[in-house]
């Protein structure tokens, strides 16, 4: 157990080199419930840990630390000689994932992927609420003091709602639509999945033949290869006039513009967007103009939510005291696979 490696390191510390290993601790997050947390867990297990606040203090001391729990400009690591393993606090970890920006090819990364799904599950319920129920028609006719009633709406009990993706997040988003009444659909690279709340689950090949019964499409996807345009002009032309599109995973698995253009000519119902391409989005560009359509700077996740700040803090001490046994971690990311 957690509790049991730490009472080894605490009393074999001296015999294991007599010596405290660095940990540099750089989150947006901290407060001192988190520092005394990571402190306690960290001196245990045979770790002194620095605090930063500033990215430029991390940059003149990054050279001597063995362990980075957070999210340092990529550029910065080819400085840091002395690293073995890089925690990202945060979900998507793509601009960690090239070769060159590590000081050697065995060093470790990992990431806060089983944080953010009660956070960004709820995200897409309320932007699903909100357009079956005409929110953006309302807030529209309110912001010109015009009292209209918005009929028929639409409801999430009965919908058929397919998940592209079916990880943590995928998966909360599953648990709180069945529970509203929704019949979901997981499409995801192996076509399985333990979580219980999707209908079904089906491999990516097959995407294509439950696109045309969606109500609903919810990408919640990481930034790879494989994800990259993966909802392409061809397959937003399979989805039904009356469906909607969420995303919350990258920007780029849409083809943004054949989305626009879907939007604009009525061929779909609306979309609620929380990434996109680019980011921050010009004020020029015509993506905020598309009818039924809700924009959201990427705010889903984030750390806005404690909630997900302390099962981040949790997930690294539980890593912390593998790594510290030399035992895997459990939120290891494959640098080829990208998660």
């Amino acid at each position: 157990s957690f509790g049991d490696k730490r009472k080894f390191f605490k009393q074999n510390w001296v015999l294991l080199g007599g010596f405290m290993r660095k940990l540099a601790v750089y989150v947006g997050f901290m407060n001192d419930r988190y520092r005394r947390r990571i402190n306690g867990a960290a001196e245990e297990l045979g770790f002194s840990a620095t605090y930063y606040h500033s990215e430029a203090a991390l940059a003149e001391e990054i050279g001597t630390f063995e362990v980075i729990y957070g999210h340092p400009d990529p550029a910065l690591l080819q400085k840091a000689e002395s690293l073995r393993w890089l925690c990202s606090d945060f979900a998507g970890v793509e601009k960690y994932l090239p070769d060159h920006v590590w000081p050697r090819p065995d060093c470790l990364l990992s990431n806060g992927s089983g944080a953010y799904g009660p956070a960004i599950a709820e995200h897409v319920v309320m932007v699903l609420l909100m357009l079956l129920r005409r929110m953006p028609e309302y807030q529209a006719a309110l912001a010109e003091r015009r009292w209209i009633s918005c009929a028929p709406i639409r409801s999430i009990t009965g919908s058929r709602v397919v998940i592209l993706g079916t990880g943590d997040i995928g998966s909360h988003t599953a648990r709180r639509l069945k529970a509203l009444g929704a019949s979901v659909t997981g499409v995801c690279r192996s076509g399985q999945t333990a979580e219980p709340a999707f209908g079904r689950v089906l491999p990516t090949a097959a995407l294509d033949t439950v696109l045309p019964q969606a109500d609903a499409l919810v990408l919640a996807l990481p930034a790879t290869a494989e994800t990259a345009g993966i909802l392409s002009r061809e397959r937003i032309a399979l989805l039904p006039p009356a469906a909607y599109v969420v995303n919350v995973g990258r920007g780029a698995a849409i083809d943004q513009e054949a989305l626009m253009e879907a939007l604009q000519a009525g061929r779909l119902a609306g979309a609620a967007l929380d990434v996109m391409t680019p980011e921050p989005l010009p004020p020029d560009h015509p993506l905020w103009g598309c009818p039924n359509t809700i924009l959201t700077p990427h705010v889903s996740g984030n750390m806005a939510l404690g909630l997900t700040c302390d099962w981040t803090v949790e997930l690294f001490l539980r890593d912390l005291a593998h790594y510290a046994a030399g035992e895997a971690l459990e939120n290891l990311v494959d640098r080829a696979r990208g998660y």
